[in-house]
């Protein structure tokens, strides 16, 4: 049975195993054992008991030169549809994993000041995946393009710090760019290093300790409440719409001292600033959450609703809301 990168194996003359982790010449390999070492041993001293299934289906397993092996890299690679720059009118882009290692990973374009997520999954070792197929005017409307990446095996290994690139490519960088031959490509390719040295061990391990953690629940506790508070004393956002929750544990803490008749004087000054604060800002719609109760605060919100003419009003969604929203819809 053949013996590839990643195979699980056990040793014919001795007791243990371990996983194949990289090529030595063609009749030995380098096995990772429990402890994290690397030993050479013969193809022919070993026995694969396990497999490691194909992450992604659509990921091509990577066929590399025995001194290849040597040195993991990962890349981003960019592979034309013809060898001739001034003929291209594809581009193939994508993972190459040349190494031991397992990757979870997100492929992202900036798009104005955002970033937009445009794949993500996972990809063996020696794998590489396709992350998008796109024509040539794509590197003139996408400059940034960012990859994150973490690594991982599924027995004992050195840590690796999680990578995290933005790289600048223009139609015109590419141009002029020099392409390389490789094996796994029919035209040549653009490629840029994410990640080249494995070997080096890395201390990603961080922790917090119990003083730090005790204060860092409070920080998220708090950080809690002023949100709940924010939600009816902010004015409105310039959004075009705005879902506001008037159920009182929303507005106010601890609601439980206040009577029936200071509940809806608060939820009421609510919808009264939320609607200044929507023709403040142009908003275009509001979603008022009242639930059903007995109708008394729809009621008053309606009455509320009636005496501006810059606003029109419907119930919200049933298949959202049930009987128990308000939509504004500000003209």
């Amino acid at each position: 049975m053949k013996i590839r990168i990643g195979d699980k194996v056990k040793f014919l003359n001795e007791v243990g195993e371990g996983v194949v982790s990289r090529m030595k010449d063609a009749k030995s390999v380098y096995v990772e054992m429990n402890d994290g070492f690397e030993i050479p041993f013969l193809l022919s001293q070993l026995v694969p008991v396990h497999t490691e299934l194909i992450l992604n289906k659509d990921a091509e397993n990577i066929e590399i030169e025995e001194e290849a092996y040597l040195s993991d890299c990962l890349y981003f690679v960019i592979e034309p549809d013809h060898e001739l720059i001034d003929l291209v009118n594809e581009y193939r882009i994508y993972l190459f994993n040349a190494s031991s290692y397992n990757i979870l990973f997100t492929y992202s374009i900036k798009d104005e000041e955002h970033y937009q997520s445009i794949k993500q999954g996972e990809v063996g070792a020696y794998q590489k995946v396709l992350l998008k197929q796109v024509k040539i005017n794509y590197f003139n409307e996408y400059y940034f393009h960012k990859l994150d990446a973490l690594f991982y095996k599924n027995t004992f290994y050195k840590t690796q710090s999680p990578v995290s690139e933005v790289m600048h490519i223009t139609k015109k960088i590419l141009h002029q760019s020099a392409s390389i031959e490789h094996i796994e490509f029919k035209h040549p390719v653009f490629a840029f290093i994410l990640k080249d040295d494995f070997l080096k061990v890395e201390k990603v391990d961080g922790g917090i300790d119990n003083e730090a953690l005790i204060e860092h629940q409070k920080f998220i506790k708090e950080f809690k409440n002023q949100s709940k508070i924010s939600k009816a004393a902010k004015k409105a956002a310039q959004v075009q719409e705005k879902e506001v929750d008037l159920h009182i544990e929303e507005l106010v803490e601890n609601p439980g001292h206040l009577s029936s008749i200071e509940m809806l004087h608060i939820q009421l000054e609510t919808v009264e600033k939320e609607i200044d604060g929507a023709l403040l800002n142009n908003l275009k719609k509001i979603i008022f959450i009242h639930g059903v109760g007995n109708g008394r605060l729809k009621q008053e919100i309606i009455q509320i609703l009636q005496e501006h003419p810059n606003l029109t009003y419907q119930d919200g969604s049933y298949k959202e809301y049930g009987y128990g929203a308000t939509q504004v819809n500000f003209k």
